[in-house]
């Protein structure tokens, strides 16, 4: 009996397994979708003001920094290839009587010298006040990457003395005084 219900299965178990065979459908096509790369605009980082009093060489010394996108600058680039306005940064420092003792406008051009690499195709990133350090008023600037998301930049040193003198100098110590390579702007 049992060899009865071996030959009436084996029958059973094949067709079972035939149908279980996947055969390729020639009318079933699988194509993979290829994302679009969306192109983004021009984009700016922003335009941005900061003011503040200073207390220097015995007196208080006002200092305001404004940042804006330059339209008529060449375009900047991040590491993906999107496209900025690169910025101008301007620098105003007035006397205690409201006088100016100086006056001046900053673009990547101005720290082209200490910018390499995939840096080059930054943006000036900013200026920002450090410290008055002796005869000296210091800033901490930086070109590199406009994407906010980025920490791919070029830390700089710029000094202002005593008599409106302005030099520019590659920061190679991150919080820290640097005096290397120098040189009057």
């Amino acid at each position: 009996m049992k060899r009865k219900y071996m030959v009436m299965a084996l029958p059973l178990m094949m067709l079972l397994a035939a149908s279980c065979k996947e055969e390729k459908q020639p009318d079933n096509i699988i194509v993979k979708k290829t994302p679009v790369a969306v192109k983004k605009s021009v984009q700016s980082m922003g335009d941005n003001a900061a003011e503040r009093d200073v207390e220097w060489l015995g007196a208080t010394y006002h200092i305001r920094i404004e940042r804006k996108a330059d339209k008529s600058l060449s375009l900047a680039k991040d590491g993906q290839g999107n496209k900025y306005y690169d910025n101008r940064v301007s620098l105003l420092i007035t006397r205690p009587d409201g006088s100016e003792f100086v006056r001046r406008t900053f673009s990547k051009s101005d720290f082209a010298s200490y910018v390499k690499g995939s840096n080059s195709e930054g943006a000036l990133l900013g200026i920002v006040f450090d410290r008055a350090d002796g005869e000296t008023l210091r800033f901490a600037a930086s070109v590199g990457s406009p994407d906010r998301m980025s920490d791919e930049y070029v830390p700089l040193v710029l000094t202002v003395s005593r008599t409106g003198g302005v030099k520019i100098s590659e920061d190679t110590q991150l919080d820290t005084g640097s005096d290397e390579e120098e040189e009057e702007v």
